[in-house]
């Protein structure tokens, strides 16, 4: 693969291979079964960058997946829209380094092949299978004999659908692309995508269905009706690990108008450029900031009515043109359905194909109508401004869902302004949009629910009154992330060298890495010299027993036999060992084995590799060898990470997101630093029951407003917590800790239910000790009757055990009989008593919480 995959990605990507495996083992087994399952990920996940992954897999084999090729796999890839397929052919040749176009072939007439190919992707639509098409018309009868028309192929598509599924050399895998779409009868009548799936008029059922898809209901839903298919165990991904990724942009800003009719569209217009204009210069300055090359050209989505006049298209743009004057012209266009130029007023609008829209960079402004078509991703849209009727909340979170990628692939370290997407509604009132927001948080069946979705909310910059010294204490602090389940070290540490070696912190890194395991693999084999000779004799013979039978006396007597084992049983071998390495150190390991055995033996390098390759094959057998080292290369990345770590710092955010999330590809939380917070969106007022209420704002925040104040919606316990920490002596500032999977908030990592999770402790203080240094407090509010209490209290311990000596208190704070009662973690007790407990309520009542003050 091209990408690195994000550890959500490679988890699903390995249940799907075991799915395709199991579904090959069940069809080309004696009971000949059918099989389907799917894999929902939300939108944004990257569910092509997946598939590619499979695609990689099934095709040529994965040793860091433990995965075989599929040597006579046939790959049909099947949606109802040709232009998506054409995108998505184009994205898995982006994706992968693997899969090159002779791998793909988009079925067009004509096609007259008996069957297909193996080790393809085919790429097939709806309409290709329709009554009309080219590739179905085959013989017809006149008088009698048959007669090919003229425009008939030998072979339909039906036919190569079925020589190939009746191919036993053959398995035919049916990915279907947006599954739920085209499964339902229409009049009683099977649609052709039922017909495919369950076989019609002498074609049998696809054997392997796979369906891609954002839901899953639909699916199974439509899966209802396909006939012999046993169901396998559909694959989810989890939305929250997906923003965790940072592939989603975090925010959606909802802007509504202040009048309660909801008029003046052509003010709201403009506001949406004004928005457009700023992030554009946002997006400037952060490029010249990090002097990368990596640049973004931020467009606004502009929705009209199904029948919008043309007159007032004009006035829409003539406001957004007046706001940005230096908008060029020709920086708009449209992607009605009429498909054809529009003239709005002076203004000439060609169309263009959504799915062109994110590289077409010189197109601004977008008009649009309805929702655009599923399977359309747009990041660099950033702002939208819809002038549909209120009924439309569905249409809005639809197009919505269009524009919620993050335009570089990852979120933009403490800048909320970034990582946002604005929404300006000036044809809804109040109410609705409350609607709205509720719409966007659950999600829909068509829709998974959005992290953070704000109301008119206002921008925080960091407060000038900050010392310099909070903000370094701030972005020196440890925070955690999850860690990748699944990891592998030795791939961390080449991954690592990799990035250390491009950026000129570490001249030969790779060859260092691989030097330092090479030389632990021969120690290994020297202190382990009697099993490793055991091991390779196993591997160079193969024994087996004889039964030789005396028919007189009705006796048998039992024989042996040794055979050298031949290039099958050495290839399977090593390939194992590969696993266990990697495969790109074990490559390098043989090759200098190899070349101190001709040298010191003088032996020919060919007849040495092979010597070398037997070597490493004997190793991937020996039991005692993965943990130890997977432990070396665990420890070797830690120690480079801790060495160039200040050098790391010093790069552009691109370059230091590559090694946050090199980090993470671990199988324990690892510990990140914070990053300093440059733009954050908060919501000013809440409104209920057509009621709305200011939030209170307080002083001292490290983020603030002109007037360097920050509103927080903080309950009464919060409140009187904040209240006593600016009371402390020596406070200076505090920090609302981000409740969002961003690089500006503090995690800390706890287990529940044997899986990793990451808790956002509410409030840090900072505090100016007598000596004139800056310290640290976080004081957490903490509801004791939650599922998790006790867990999360569990993981604070242990983090208060790693790095307490950077913070002056730890304190877990909770409301007890109308009296708020503390836990201090710093003391060993406290955090015995914890790790001891059946329930976190009992421990805020007992005799070691004290009572906060």
């Amino acid at each position: 693969m091209k990408f690195t995959l994000k550890d959500y990605q490679t988890e699903a990507v390995g249940e799907v291979l075991q799915r395709l495996q199991e579904a090959r083992e069940d069809w080309q087994g004696k009971r000949k079964r059918k099989s389907a399952f799917s894999l929902t990920a939300p939108t944004g996940a990257g569910k092509t960058v997946m598939a590619a992954a499979v695609f990689e897999a099934l095709l040529h084999g994965d040793d860091n997946l433990d995965f075989d090729a599929d040597r006579g796999a046939v790959i049909l890839w099947f949606s109802d829209n040709p232009s998506l397929n054409e995108q998505t052919r184009f994205r898995l040749m982006d994706s992968s380094d693997r899969l090159n176009s002779t791998e793909m072939e988009v079925v067009e007439y004509p096609f007259n092949r008996a069957r297909f190919q193996a080790g393809k992707i085919y790429f097939l639509n709806t309409q290709k299978l329709g009554k009309g098409s080219l590739l179905v018309r085959g013989f017809e009868e006149e008088g009698g004999f048959p007669e090919m028309r003229p425009d008939a192929q030998a072979h339909t598509l039906w036919d190569t659908l079925k020589n190939t599924i009746e191919d036993e050399s053959l398995t035919l895998y049916l990915v279907l692309d947006e599954a739920h779409r085209g499964m339902r009868e229409e009049a009683g009548r099977k649609t052709l995508v039922q017909r495919l799936i369950n076989g019609d008029k002498g074609v049998p059922g696809i054997p392997v269905v796979w369906g891609i898809s954002a839901t899953v209901e639909r699916f199974n839903t439509a899966m209802e009706t396909a006939q012999g298919h046993i169901r396998l165990p559909d694959v989810r991904v989890d939305s929250s690990r997906v923003l965790d990724s940072g592939l989603l942009k975090d925010t959606v800003a909802l802007a509504i108008p202040d009048d309660e009719t909801g008029g003046f569209d052509t003010v709201l217009v403009g506001r949406a450029a004004d928005k457009l204009r700023e992030s554009a210069q946002a997006w400037a300055d952060y490029a010249a900031q990090q002097a990368n090359g990596e640049s973004v050209a931020p467009l606004m989505v502009l929705q009209v009515e199904d029948k919008p006049n043309p007159a007032d298209i004009a006035k829409r743009l003539d406001a957004i043109f007046e706001r940005w004057d230096d908008l060029p012209p020709d920086a708009v266009a449209h992607v009605f359905g009429e498909h054809k130029e529009e003239q709005f007023g002076q203004y000439k609008v060609p169309y263009i194909a959504p799915e062109r829209v994110q590289g077409a960079s010189w197109v601004r402004v977008l008009l649009a109508k309805n929702a655009i078509s599923t399977g359309w991703d747009c990041p660099r849209a950033e702002v939208m401004v819809s002038l549909r009727a209120a009924q439309d909340k569905t249409h809005i979170a639809q197009l919505l869902g269009r524009m919620v990628r993050t335009p570089l692939a990852r979120r933009i370290p403490g800048n909320d302004r970034l990582n946002t997407v604005d929404c300006l509604l000036p044809k809804f009132d109040k109410a609705t949009v409350h609607e709205v927001v509720h719409a966007l948080q659950t999600g829909s069946e068509l829709q998974p629910g959005f992290g953070r979705v704000l109301v008119n909310p206002a921008e925080m910059k960091p407060n000038p009154s900050v010392p310099d010294a909070v903000w370094h204490k701030l972005e020196s602090l440890p925070s955690q992330m999850r860690p990748q389940r699944g990891a592998k070290p030795p791939v961390r540490l080449t991954a690592l060298a990799h990035e250390l070696a491009s950026d000129g912190l570490l001249k030969d890194a790779g060859k260092q890495a691989h030097a330092h395991l090479h030389a632990w693999l021969d120690d290994f084999i020297q202190t382990h010299a009697d099993e490793f000779a055991k091991k390779r004799a196993t591997v160079a013979a193969v024994e087996g027993k004889t039964i030789i039978a005396n028919l007189q006396d009705a006796g048998a007597k039992e024989g042996t036999f040794v055979e050298k084992a031949d290039a099958a049983v050495w290839d399977a071998a090593y390939r194992l060992a590969a696993r266990t390495f990697s495969p790109d150190i074990a490559r390098t390991y043989t090759q200098a084995r190899a070349q101190r055995h001709a040298c010191n033996a003088g032996e020919d390098y060919v007849d040495a590799l092979l010597q070398a390759r037997e070597d490493v094959a004997a190793l991937g057998l020996m039991a005692d060898l993965k943990a130890p080292f997977d432990a070396e290369a665990t420890n070797l990345s830690d120690v480079w990470l801790r060495e160039f770590h200040d050098a790391i710092k010093q790069l552009a955010d691109d370059r230091q997101d590559a090694y946050r999330q090199i980090t993470a590809l671990s199988l324990k939380a690892q510990d990140v630093d914070l990053s300093r917070p440059v733009s954050r969106l908060e919501m000013t007022a809440a409104s209920e029951g057509g009621k709305v209420t200011a939030f209170a704002v307080f002083p001292h925040h490290l983020l603030c407003d002109g007037k360097g104040l920050y509103p927080a919606e903080l309950n009464g316990w919060e409140t009187r917590v904040l209240d006593s920490e600016m009371s402390r002596e020596g406070f200076l500032c505090w920090y609302r800790n981000p409740n969002q999977p961003s690089q500006d908030s503090l995690g800390i990592a706890y287990m529940e239910e044997g899986e990793v999770k990451i808790v956002r402790p509410d409030f840090l203080f900072f505090v100016e000790e007598a000596d004139g240094s800056i310290t640290v407090d976080i004081v957490d509010p903490h509801d004791p009757g939650r599922a998790d209490a006790l867990p999360k209290l569990r993981g604070l311990c242990r983090y208060v055990e790693a790095h307490g000596g950077i913070f002056r208190r730890v304190e877990s704070v909770a409301e007890v009989k109308g009296k708020l009662r503390a836990l201090d973690l710093s003391r060993a007790e406290v955090r015995n008593a914890i790790a001891e407990a059946e329930g976190a309520s009992s421990l805020y009542a007992g005799v070691l919480a004290v009572d906060y003050r």
